[in-house]
Protein backbone atom coordinates (compact mmCIF):
# COMPACT_ATOMS: atom_id res chain seq x y z
CA UNK A 1 0.00 0.00 0.00
CA UNK A 2 1.35 3.39 -1.05
CA UNK A 3 0.58 6.49 1.04
CA UNK A 4 1.07 10.10 -0.04
CA UNK A 5 1.94 12.42 2.86
CA UNK A 6 1.61 16.20 2.70
CA UNK A 7 3.74 18.41 4.99
CA UNK A 8 2.50 21.38 6.97
CA UNK A 9 3.85 24.70 8.16
CA UNK A 10 7.54 24.51 8.99
CA UNK A 11 8.54 22.64 5.82
CA UNK A 12 8.62 25.79 3.68
CA UNK A 13 11.87 27.33 2.44
CA UNK A 14 12.84 30.12 0.03
CA UNK A 15 12.90 28.84 -3.53
CA UNK A 16 10.49 25.97 -2.95
CA UNK A 17 8.60 24.86 -6.04
CA UNK A 18 11.08 26.28 -8.54
CA UNK A 19 11.13 22.98 -10.46
CA UNK A 20 7.32 22.81 -10.50
CA UNK A 21 5.75 26.11 -11.56
CA UNK A 22 6.84 25.98 -15.20
CA UNK A 23 6.36 22.24 -15.67
CA UNK A 24 2.93 21.92 -14.05
CA UNK A 25 0.03 21.50 -16.47
CA UNK A 26 -2.51 22.94 -14.02
CA UNK A 27 -0.63 25.87 -12.48
CA UNK A 28 -0.21 28.11 -15.54
CA UNK A 29 -3.87 28.27 -16.55
CA UNK A 30 -4.90 28.90 -12.93
CA UNK A 31 -2.08 31.21 -11.83
CA UNK A 32 -4.00 34.47 -12.04
CA UNK A 33 -6.92 32.98 -10.08
CA UNK A 34 -4.54 31.48 -7.53
CA UNK A 35 -2.89 34.85 -6.95
CA UNK A 36 -6.25 36.58 -6.68
CA UNK A 37 -7.42 34.14 -3.97
CA UNK A 38 -4.12 34.23 -2.06
CA UNK A 39 -3.88 38.02 -2.33
CA UNK A 40 -0.31 37.95 -3.65
CA UNK A 41 1.84 36.23 -6.28
CA UNK A 42 2.38 32.70 -5.02
CA UNK A 43 5.12 31.94 -7.56
CA UNK A 44 7.03 35.16 -6.81
CA UNK A 45 6.73 34.68 -3.04
CA UNK A 46 7.86 31.04 -3.13
CA UNK A 47 10.82 31.77 -5.39
CA UNK A 48 11.99 35.13 -4.07
CA UNK A 49 10.44 35.61 -0.63
CA UNK A 50 12.86 35.61 2.29
CA UNK A 51 12.62 33.27 5.30
CA UNK A 52 10.88 35.85 7.47
CA UNK A 53 8.18 36.43 4.87
CA UNK A 54 7.65 32.71 4.34
CA UNK A 55 7.29 32.16 8.10
CA UNK A 56 4.19 34.37 8.17
CA UNK A 57 1.24 32.06 8.68
CA UNK A 58 -0.99 33.96 6.24
CA UNK A 59 1.75 33.67 3.58
CA UNK A 60 3.04 30.18 4.34
CA UNK A 61 -0.25 28.37 4.14
CA UNK A 62 -1.34 29.31 0.60
CA UNK A 63 2.22 28.94 -0.71
CA UNK A 64 2.79 25.53 0.85
CA UNK A 65 -0.65 24.29 -0.18
CA UNK A 66 0.11 25.10 -3.83
CA UNK A 67 3.61 23.61 -3.77
CA UNK A 68 2.26 20.44 -2.14
CA UNK A 69 -0.45 20.17 -4.79
CA UNK A 70 2.03 20.65 -7.64
CA UNK A 71 4.32 18.02 -6.13
CA UNK A 72 1.39 15.61 -5.98
CA UNK A 73 0.58 16.37 -9.61
CA UNK A 74 4.18 15.58 -10.57
CA UNK A 75 4.18 12.30 -8.63
CA UNK A 76 0.93 11.17 -10.24
CA UNK A 77 2.39 11.99 -13.66
CA UNK A 78 5.21 9.50 -12.99
CA UNK A 79 2.67 6.73 -12.49
CA UNK A 80 2.55 6.68 -8.68
CA UNK A 81 -0.86 5.51 -7.48
CA UNK A 82 -1.50 5.99 -3.77
CA UNK A 83 -4.12 4.05 -1.82
CA UNK A 84 -4.28 6.46 1.13
CA UNK A 85 -3.60 10.13 1.88
CA UNK A 86 -2.51 11.83 5.08
CA UNK A 87 -1.36 15.38 5.78
CA UNK A 88 0.20 17.15 8.73
CA UNK A 89 -1.96 20.09 9.84
CA UNK A 90 -2.17 22.30 6.71
CA UNK A 91 -1.19 19.22 4.67
CA UNK A 92 -4.53 17.62 5.53
CA UNK A 93 -6.15 20.05 3.08
CA UNK A 94 -3.86 18.75 0.33
CA UNK A 95 -4.77 15.19 1.29
CA UNK A 96 -8.48 15.97 0.99
CA UNK A 97 -7.99 17.83 -2.30
CA UNK A 98 -5.94 14.97 -3.76
CA UNK A 99 -8.70 12.56 -2.75
CA UNK A 100 -11.32 14.68 -4.54
CA UNK A 101 -13.17 16.16 -1.56
CA UNK A 102 -12.85 19.61 -3.20
CA UNK A 103 -10.95 21.21 -6.07
CA UNK A 104 -7.63 23.06 -5.98
CA UNK A 105 -9.07 26.58 -5.82
CA UNK A 106 -11.65 25.74 -3.16
CA UNK A 107 -8.87 24.29 -1.02
CA UNK A 108 -6.76 27.38 -1.60
CA UNK A 109 -9.64 29.59 -0.49
CA UNK A 110 -9.95 27.55 2.70
CA UNK A 111 -6.27 27.58 3.63
CA UNK A 112 -5.96 31.28 2.82
CA UNK A 113 -8.85 32.08 5.15
CA UNK A 114 -7.50 29.64 7.75
CA UNK A 115 -4.04 31.21 7.63
CA UNK A 116 -5.45 34.69 8.10
CA UNK A 117 -7.50 33.61 11.12
CA UNK A 118 -4.58 31.76 12.70
CA UNK A 119 -2.22 34.68 12.11
CA UNK A 120 -4.39 36.90 14.32
CA UNK A 121 -3.69 34.68 17.36
CA UNK A 122 -0.25 36.07 18.11
CA UNK A 123 0.15 35.45 21.84
CA UNK A 124 2.31 32.56 22.98
CA UNK A 125 4.60 30.05 21.35
CA UNK A 126 5.47 26.41 20.75
CA UNK A 127 8.34 24.07 21.54
CA UNK A 128 9.42 20.60 20.46
CA UNK A 129 10.13 18.05 23.18
CA UNK A 130 12.55 15.29 22.14
CA UNK A 131 13.07 12.07 24.06
CA UNK A 132 9.86 11.77 26.08
CA UNK A 133 6.68 9.86 25.31
CA UNK A 134 3.17 11.31 25.36
CA UNK A 135 2.34 9.99 28.83
CA UNK A 136 5.44 11.56 30.36
CA UNK A 137 4.86 14.91 28.64
CA UNK A 138 1.25 14.86 29.85
CA UNK A 139 2.44 14.22 33.40
CA UNK A 140 4.97 17.06 33.19
CA UNK A 141 2.26 19.46 32.03
CA UNK A 142 -0.26 18.48 34.71
CA UNK A 143 0.80 21.26 37.08
CA UNK A 144 1.38 23.91 34.39
CA UNK A 145 -1.54 26.06 33.25
CA UNK A 146 -1.96 27.48 29.74
CA UNK A 147 -0.07 24.85 27.75
CA UNK A 148 -1.31 21.92 25.63
CA UNK A 149 0.19 19.12 23.60
CA UNK A 150 -0.10 20.31 20.00
CA UNK A 151 1.53 17.54 17.93
CA UNK A 152 2.31 13.89 18.55
CA UNK A 153 4.87 13.58 15.78
CA UNK A 154 6.66 10.40 16.85
CA UNK A 155 6.65 8.19 19.95
CA UNK A 156 9.44 10.32 21.42
CA UNK A 157 8.85 13.67 19.69
CA UNK A 158 6.01 15.95 20.71
CA UNK A 159 5.25 19.64 20.33
CA UNK A 160 3.65 21.76 23.05
CA UNK A 161 1.78 25.02 22.59
CA UNK A 162 0.82 27.74 25.05
CA UNK A 163 1.71 30.99 26.75
CA UNK A 164 5.38 31.99 26.74
CA UNK A 165 5.48 31.79 30.53
CA UNK A 166 4.04 28.28 30.45
CA UNK A 167 6.52 27.20 27.75
CA UNK A 168 9.39 28.45 29.92
CA UNK A 169 8.04 26.57 32.94
CA UNK A 170 7.58 23.41 30.89
CA UNK A 171 11.21 23.36 29.77
CA UNK A 172 12.50 22.79 33.30
CA UNK A 173 9.96 20.02 33.90
CA UNK A 174 10.74 18.26 30.62
CA UNK A 175 14.50 18.34 31.10
CA UNK A 176 14.11 17.09 34.67
CA UNK A 177 12.02 14.20 33.32
CA UNK A 178 14.82 13.20 30.95
CA UNK A 179 14.11 14.98 27.68
CA UNK A 180 17.07 14.93 25.28
CA UNK A 181 16.18 18.35 23.91
CA UNK A 182 13.66 21.15 24.30
CA UNK A 183 13.53 23.34 21.19
CA UNK A 184 11.46 26.55 21.06
CA UNK A 185 9.90 27.00 17.62
CA UNK A 186 9.91 30.33 15.80
CA UNK A 187 6.18 30.48 15.17
CA UNK A 188 5.04 33.24 17.56
CA UNK A 189 1.61 31.65 18.00
CA UNK A 190 -0.17 28.81 19.78
CA UNK A 191 -1.25 26.46 17.00
CA UNK A 192 -3.29 23.34 17.82
CA UNK A 193 -4.15 24.44 21.34
CA UNK A 194 -7.11 25.86 23.26
CA UNK A 195 -5.85 29.32 22.28
CA UNK A 196 -6.91 28.67 18.68
CA UNK A 197 -10.60 28.40 19.63
CA UNK A 198 -11.40 31.97 18.48
CA UNK A 199 -9.89 31.15 15.08
CA UNK A 200 -11.81 27.85 15.04
CA UNK A 201 -15.10 29.68 15.69
CA UNK A 202 -14.47 32.03 12.78
CA UNK A 203 -13.44 29.15 10.54
CA UNK A 204 -16.56 27.18 11.43
CA UNK A 205 -18.73 30.02 10.19
CA UNK A 206 -16.69 30.26 6.98
CA UNK A 207 -16.86 26.52 6.23
CA UNK A 208 -20.66 26.66 6.12
CA UNK A 209 -20.22 28.24 2.68
CA UNK A 210 -18.12 25.34 1.35
CA UNK A 211 -19.56 22.26 -0.37
CA UNK A 212 -17.65 18.98 -0.02
CA UNK A 213 -17.65 15.88 -2.20
CA UNK A 214 -17.18 12.29 -1.14
CA UNK A 215 -13.46 11.44 -1.22
CA UNK A 216 -12.38 8.85 -3.78
CA UNK A 217 -9.75 7.36 -1.44
CA UNK A 218 -9.39 7.27 2.35
CA UNK A 219 -7.88 10.33 4.05
CA UNK A 220 -6.58 10.03 7.61
CA UNK A 221 -7.71 12.88 9.89
CA UNK A 222 -5.27 14.54 12.30
CA UNK A 223 -7.90 14.77 15.05
CA UNK A 224 -8.85 11.07 15.14
CA UNK A 225 -5.89 9.28 13.50
CA UNK A 226 -8.57 7.44 11.50
CA UNK A 227 -9.95 7.85 8.00
CA UNK A 228 -12.66 10.41 7.41
CA UNK A 229 -16.08 8.70 7.54
CA UNK A 230 -17.23 7.31 4.20
CA UNK A 231 -20.63 8.88 3.63
CA UNK A 232 -22.69 10.24 0.76
CA UNK A 233 -22.99 13.54 2.68
CA UNK A 234 -19.42 14.27 3.80
CA UNK A 235 -19.97 17.95 4.60
CA UNK A 236 -20.83 17.72 8.32
CA UNK A 237 -17.95 15.39 9.24
CA UNK A 238 -15.36 17.23 7.11
CA UNK A 239 -16.36 20.61 8.54
CA UNK A 240 -16.31 19.28 12.09
CA UNK A 241 -12.88 17.66 11.76
CA UNK A 242 -11.29 20.65 10.04
CA UNK A 243 -12.62 23.04 12.68
CA UNK A 244 -11.55 20.76 15.55
CA UNK A 245 -8.10 20.39 14.01
CA UNK A 246 -7.30 24.05 14.72
CA UNK A 247 -7.48 23.63 18.49
CA UNK A 248 -6.76 19.89 18.83
CA UNK A 249 -3.49 17.98 18.82
CA UNK A 250 -2.20 16.59 15.54
CA UNK A 251 -2.13 12.80 16.01
CA UNK A 252 0.52 12.21 13.36
CA UNK A 253 2.27 9.24 14.96
CA UNK A 254 -0.97 7.37 15.75
CA UNK A 255 -2.21 7.98 12.21
CA UNK A 256 0.97 6.61 10.63
CA UNK A 257 1.02 3.70 13.08
CA UNK A 258 -2.51 2.75 12.05
CA UNK A 259 -1.65 2.97 8.35
CA UNK A 260 1.35 0.69 8.88
CA UNK A 261 -0.83 -1.77 10.78
CA UNK A 262 -3.27 -1.75 7.84
CA UNK A 263 -0.48 -2.73 5.46
CA UNK A 264 1.09 0.53 4.26
CA UNK A 265 4.63 -0.22 3.12
CA UNK A 266 5.63 2.87 1.13
CA UNK A 267 5.25 6.50 2.17
CA UNK A 268 6.06 9.35 -0.21
CA UNK A 269 6.27 12.95 0.96
CA UNK A 270 4.39 15.13 -1.52
CA UNK A 271 5.86 18.52 -0.72
CA UNK A 272 9.09 20.31 0.17
CA UNK A 273 11.59 18.75 2.56
CA UNK A 274 11.71 15.35 4.23
CA UNK A 275 10.47 16.04 7.77
CA UNK A 276 7.57 13.60 7.51
CA UNK A 277 9.69 10.91 5.87
CA UNK A 278 12.13 11.03 8.80
CA UNK A 279 9.27 10.85 11.30
CA UNK A 280 7.68 7.84 9.60
CA UNK A 281 10.90 5.87 9.99
CA UNK A 282 10.59 6.23 13.77
CA UNK A 283 6.95 5.16 14.09
CA UNK A 284 6.16 1.43 14.57
CA UNK A 285 2.87 -0.13 13.44
CA UNK A 286 -0.05 0.12 15.84
CA UNK A 287 -0.48 -2.97 17.98
CA UNK A 288 -4.30 -2.84 18.00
Amino acid sequence: MLVFMFPGQGSQFPGMGKELFDTSRMFGPLESRIDRIAGFSVRETCLNGDEETLRRTDITQPCLYIVNALTCEQLLATGKRPSRFIGHSLGEYNALQAAGAFDLLTGLSMVTHRGQLMARQREGGMAAVIGLDEATVTQCLAAIADVDIANVNAPDQLVISGSLQAIDAAEAEMMKAGARAFIPLSVGATFHSRFMRPAAAGFQAYLKTIAFRQARLPVVANVTARAYPATTDPGPSVRSLLVDQLSSRVLWAPGIARLKAEGAKEFIEAGPGDVLTRLVARIPPASD
